[in-house]
């Protein structure tokens, strides 16, 4: 073979091999690997905690208002220590990516102690314990997550149940609870029921 040719043969070998190799490199610097859920811990309240709920000082009523100027709603989860589904929420709903995505962009969650002592300023400006705020309130069982309005003004002058929009009681599987935040998110709850709701989007 021709030396000229040998050279050629050389130099596109050459040239295949190193666009292989840059290929390569662009991939691995363009590729993003998907983000690993944080798991939740335990806290020394024996619940599991989600790093981003919300770190409240607990007066709802200026939750509300600091949500709503951000576009969001309020939420309040009610958890119990040893509550098997309170924990299944938190590793299997909430560390799934679409839900956790959608639920940080439309919501700001506060978690409260089902029997929970810590102090809470209502919106209506009464203060109470975690446990009397569970009672008047009518919570009885967890996991409950409340949905609020927006307008202070308004709840404040309503009986404490008129005060949410939605109510979730109790374990829904991923899916289900997707649905959930999309029912309240999107307003639906005006018109419709969540069992309707879930019909219709089936």
């Amino acid at each position: 073979m021709p030396v000229n040719r040998v050279n050629m043969v050389f130099v596109t070998a050459w040239a295949t091999v190193l666009t292989t190799l840059w290929a390569a490199v662009v991939v691995n610097f363009l590729f993003v690997p998907p983000a690993i859920a944080e798991e939740p811990e335990l806290g020394d309240d024996g619940l599991y905690h989600t790093s981003w709920f919300l770190d409240s000082f607990l007066e709802l009523r200026d939750d509300v208002e600091e949500t709503t100027a951000k576009g969001k709603r309020l939420a309040i989860i009610w958890e119990l220590k040893g509550c098997p589904y309170c924990k299944e929420t938190h590793f299997t709903n909430l560390t799934r990516d679409d839900i956790s995505e959608f639920m940080q962009a439309n919501f700001e969650v506060i978690q409260l102690n089902f029997l929970g002592s810590r102090m809470v300023v209502d919106i209506d400006g009464e203060e109470l314990t975690e446990k009397q705020l569970r009672s008047k309130y009518g919570i009885r069982f967890t996991p409950t997550i409340q949905f609020f309005d927006t307008d202070v003004e308004t709840m404040a002058d309503l009986e404490p149940k008129k005060r949410e929009i939605a109510r979730l009681q109790g374990y829904l599987k991923p899916n289900d609870f997707l649905a959930m935040l999309r029912y309240v998110q999107s307003g639906a709850y005006e018109t419709m029921s969540f069992r309707k709701y879930l019909k219709v989007q089936r």
